[in-house]
């Protein structure tokens, strides 16, 4: 019989990558990046900007009382936190995709999190132009989010192996 090694530290030691990543991108952007002058990567496709998204994702409920906002935000953050901890917990003994989403998930989660709580706002900064489609600006703190759900995504859709 062979013992697996529990996978468990690792995937919490991706979702501590995946905070540390967001923070620094987040710290280069406020340092390096005026809001009002965009640095154009890609013309009309891709820029690296500077803004201050006191909304939930793609800016909605910005224009909602920033304290409610806030507030909603956090609670809410505070509890997904807790959820997908649970269960990355509880699926993390093996890697699997289900496995790495959460963990993905939890690292963005918390990057958004401590934002929210320390600054009142999150800093966004990544901008996407597709032919006449403006993606709303985003950070890696999202894009972990995304990618942990499209992951999940997989996951359920997955033909499943015969027992």
């Amino acid at each position: 019989m062979t013992t697996r090694r529990d996978a468990r530290p690792y995937l919490l030691l991706l979702a501590v990558l995946a905070v540390v990543l967001d923070r620094l991108s987040k710290l280069w952007i406020v340092k390096h990046v005026d809001p009002a002058e965009p640095i154009t990567i890609i013309p009309h496709v891709f820029r690296i900007t500077h803004v201050l998204n006191t909304g939930a994702a793609f800016s909605l409920f910005e224009d909602m009382s920033p304290l409610a906002v806030r507030n909603g935000l956090v609670a809410f953050s505070l509890l997904a936190v807790a959820l997908v901890l649970v269960l990355l917990w509880r699926t993390g003994r093996t890697f699997s995709m289900g496995s790495v989403a959460f963990a993905l998930i939890l690292g963005g989660a918390i990057g958004n999190l401590y934002d929210r709580i320390r600054f009142h706002h999150v800093i966004d900064f990544l901008e996407v132009h597709i032919v006449h489609y403006h993606w709303p600006d985003f950070n890696i703190a999202d894009s972990c989010i995304c990618i942990g759900a499209a992951l999940l995504f997989l996951e359920i859709f997955r033909p499943q192996r015969e027992a």
